[in-house]
């Protein structure tokens, strides 16, 4: 079909809206950013590549004018959100012009295909027992700090010593920095020395909160923690690491943060205090400190912050509001309350079913957020809705993979055989927890598994494992190989397919030869992934240009943050992710745990059907 042809199609099945535009939908709906259009020009060998955001609340059926140095480049108004103007200059300078909103200007046309943001890395320092550490680049987030419709990346410095929960010995401090486009730091946090540093420690949410138009970030911290401003949360000079490096004693706080200077603007206690350190299952700290921490739209309405502590045992998940300048409690929900007489209480299914990440959606269809702790899946009010019962597991996905079934889908893998029973890999209704299908896990630990569209010849998401083949959204095998990557995925050709992204990797999955072929190759420019063996990048979501997805990587030796963005035009026009509430969420707890990919509330593949359009309303 020709590309002109296929956007007219797409233009009369309104495949071009995902998100109600202004006077669509009476109701106010869920609480977005106000986005200004992204654009982004960067030259190719072909010329230069320009894309831009179609917003949620753009009127319907939208359409645009692009200028290059003032002269208008389209003969006939644009519907698509992407533009190769051929043989273009990289001095060219590109502006975008729709009715009833302002002209978007791009920034400096980008000589290579990434964007590089210069960071300022810690000095490194000496334990005490003497071990020298130097910092790296670890997980990041993004959001708009300032109000000004444009991101900001946040970053976190994981010193060389940090340690799984599980092992012993003294980390080094862990900072969250702040960098706008340009590379401008607006400010570094300093944990401090007794929030110990790892993988499973600190979580951090930056979203707008109160819905002011500019985000705060909120975290957990401790006496001695620093804010933007340099200013000591509690006693700056109190140390409660023990002889192993463990932090066991001592208060815990939550704290909301300033998006544009980084001034601690409320503290409170953190939601559950550890208490007796050995109740949640061990006498060192591996169960007790472990946190998980997203965004979620509890009254349908306004976002909320969820954080969390254990889930090999006990599983706590606190509701914060961050409203007028105030912190406060919606609710907890605790898996060992209202235990009496021997009886567990209403939520004990949830003991033991935590994941290493917490995913966010409204599975229950009411307009408003439940929280998928993993195997159990808590309300948007605070109460269980089911346990599988399957147990702990380190890989989570959540979004409407099958497109032929009513409602959302979940797929986890699981850890413990004794638990699982068969049912390693598998993919339940995300309202019920039922299983859907499952694959039995070969008896072990099943640590990897990811869902995307990869293969255009079966309907919604292909699902594969590291036990297991190739397996289409309803179950069935279709493959006995399965693509070697198995972590993340990214919206990048021009396709409505995903594509598999590993280490510093993009790959396009060959159904006909069942290989991976090589789309980008992050080494070539300098790039490194962060947490080891997990090979995740710094951040992968829609942060610029059209729909599809950037992907940020560190650099080699830890000085700048690489920001790589397609150059493939694509005849698809879909609203900018990050008006969909539900990948906006997944994007602010990307940083937690186990690293997973964002998906959409609704089905972004091939054949997909146009999205039903949600209330949406910017601050």
């Amino acid at each position: 079909m020709a590309v002109h042809t296929k956007i007219a199609s797409l233009l009369s099945a309104g495949m071009l809206a995902c998100c109600a535009g202004p006077g669509a939908i009476a109701a106010p709906g869920k609480q977005v950013e106000r986005l200004d259009r992204g654009v982004v020009a960067i030259h190719t060998g072909a010329g230069n590549f320009i894309g831009w955001r179609a917003l949620g609340t753009d009127a319907p059926g939208a359409t645009f004018d692009l200028y290059r140095d003032g002269r208008k480049l389209n003969a006939q108004p644009l519907a698509v959100t992407n533009f190769m103007d051929g043989g273009a200059k990289a001095t060219a300078r590109y502006t975008v012009r729709t009715a009833g909103a302002p002209d978007a200007a791009a920034g400096a046309t980008w000589e290579q295909p990434y964007k590089t943001i210069p960071l300022q890395k810690p000095p490194g320092a000496t334990t005490p027992d003497g071990k020298a550490y130097t910092y790296n680049v670890n997980d990041g987030s993004v959001a708009d700090l300032d109000g000004d419709g444009s991101y900001e990346l946040l970053v976190k410095w994981q010193p060389t010593n940090a340690h799984d929960n599980s092992h012993p010995g003294y980390t080094g401090n862990t900072y969250i920095d702040a960098y706008k486009l340009d590379g401008t730091r607006l400010w570094r946090i300093d944990l401090g020395r007794n929030i110990r540093a790892g993988a499973h420690y600190t979580t951090y949410l930056a979203y707008d909160f109160d819905g002011d138009g500019k985000a705060e970030v909120m975290m957990k911290t401790a006496d001695g923690s620093v804010d933007g401003e340099g200013k000591a949360i509690g006693n700056a000079r109190a140390d409660y690491r023990n002889a192993n490096g463990y932090v066991l004693d001592g208060p815990e706080f939550l704290t909301v943060f300033d998006g544009r200077s980084g001034a601690a603007l409320a503290s409170t206690n953190y939601l559950p205090a550890r208490g007796d350190v050995k109740a949640w299952g061990d006498a060192y700290g591996n169960r007790v400190d472990r946190f998980l921490g997203t965004v979620a739209y509890l009254d349908g309405a306004r976002p909320s912050a969820v954080f969390s502590r254990g889930y090999y045992t006990r599983a706590v998940l606190a509701a914060w509001d961050w409203r007028d300048g105030k912190l406060s409690s919606r609710w907890v929900f605790d898996s060992d309350a209202g235990a009496r007489e021997g009886k567990p209480g209403p939520g004990a299914a949830a003991n033991h079913q935590g994941a290493h990440w917490m995913s966010v959606a409204d599975v229950d269809g009411d307009g408003k957020d439940d929280l998928v702790y993993g195997a159990a899946t808590i309300r948007s009010d605070g109460t269980l809705l089911y346990s599988t019962g399957l147990c702990h597991g380190d890989t989570l996905h959540v979004g409407k993979l099958d497109p032929a079934r009513a409602g959302l889908q979940v797929f986890m893998v699981h850890e413990t055989p004794s638990c699982y029973q068969g049912r390693g890999v598998e993919m339940h209704d995300a309202a019920t927890g039922k299983i859907l299908w499952s694959l039995g896990g070969d008896g072990h630990d099943v640590g990897r598994g990811t869902c995307m569209d990869i293969d255009p010849a079966y309907p919604g998401e292909e699902c594969w494992a590291s036990a297991g083949g190739l397996m289409n959204a309803s179950g069935k095998q279709v493959a006995d190989t399965h693509p070697r990557s198995i972590n993340f995925g990214l919206w990048w050709d021009g396709d409505l397919l995903r594509e598999p992204l590993d280490g510093v990797h993009i790959d396009k999955w060959n159904p006909a030869t069942g290989r991976l072929e090589r789309l980008v190759d992050g080494a070539d420019y300098g790039a490194a992934s962060t947490n080891g063996t997990k090979s995740t990048p710094v951040l992968s979501a829609d942060l610029f240009g059209d729909w599809r997805e950037e992907v940020v990587w560190r650099s080699r030796n830890d000085d700048a943050l690489l920001v790589f963005s397609t150059t493939v035009p694509t005849p698809y026009r879909l609203v900018t992710l990050m008006h969909d509430p539900q990948y906006r969420a997944q994007v602010a707890g990307q940083n937690a745990g186990y690293n997973q990919p964002p998906h959409p509330s609704f089905y972004l593949g091939d054949g997909m059907q146009p999205p039903v359009p949600q209330a949406i309303h910017v601050p």
